[in-house]
């Protein structure tokens, strides 16, 4: 399969693409298609994290879990929906800590295409979903292959923040050298938690850290 990414993942990256289980979940994402399931994000959205956040460019990964499911909503980034998408729960708490934190005021949209830009890699750990059917392709390989993009990132970067939000992307944190890189923790922003996740100032956090390192901070301005 020709993945279409961004060429800098892509070299980073090779490796996977020609792994066994890759090649099944490729088949598998055919099959779905063939059966008549609708997936989401768009097929042409897959990848859209890696395209807006270059390898190159990458300072900090926000980890999400699998993209929205309902039509409309998912396009590749983690939290983020489209302009004209109404905000998601979520959204609307991290942009009640945004305010609180760093004094931004909430954007009138849920699109973060922009922290993208900036070199914030808004990955989910399931790339795909089945129509309503949250989770659904959790088991269909994307794991691994995000595992991977987590490693890499891990060995071939320094100073990249890792924004770990909920218990499931903390779960994640064996796969960072933590003495190279910072890992942010913090409670997820759904309103499950009860507001935990409120407090966590991860935004201020991430902008002394990177400024600390030389790096130029993330504006997070939407």
């Amino acid at each position: 399969m020709d993945v279409r990414i961004e060429p800098g993942w892509k070299e980073v990256l090779k490796p996977e693409f020609s792994k066994p289980y890759f090649e099944n979940l490729v088949s598998f994402l055919h099959k779905e298609k063939r059966e008549g399931k609708t997936i989401y994000p768009p097929g042409n959205l897959i990848f859209n994290a890696f395209e807006l956040t270059p390898f190159s460019r990458l300072k900090v990964l926000l980890l999400g879990q699998d993209p929205y499911h309902r039509p409309g909503q998912a396009h590749g980034l983690s939290f983020s929906v489209p302009l004209g998408v109404a905000k998601p729960p979520s959204l609307h708490t991290i942009f009640t800590e945004l305010q609180s934190d760093l004094n931004i005021l909430p954007p009138h949209h849920g699109c973060l295409e922009n922290w993208a830009r900036e070199g914030v890699l808004l990955l989910n750990a399931i790339l795909t979903v089945r129509a309503g059917s949250p989770a659904s392709h959790a088991n269909a390989g994307w794991m691994e292959f995000t595992d991977a993009v987590i490693r890499t990132v891990s060995e071939q970067k320094d100073h990249v923040v890792f924004l770990l939000w909920g218990n499931f992307a903390r779960n994640k944190k064996h796969l960072i050298d933590t003495s190279r890189h910072c890992v942010l923790e913090a409670a997820h922003p759904s309103p499950l938690a009860r507001g935990a996740f409120l407090g966590s100032r991860p935004f201020s956090s991430t902008n002394a850290y990177l400024t600390s390192k030389g790096v130029d901070p993330i504006e997070w301005s939407l």
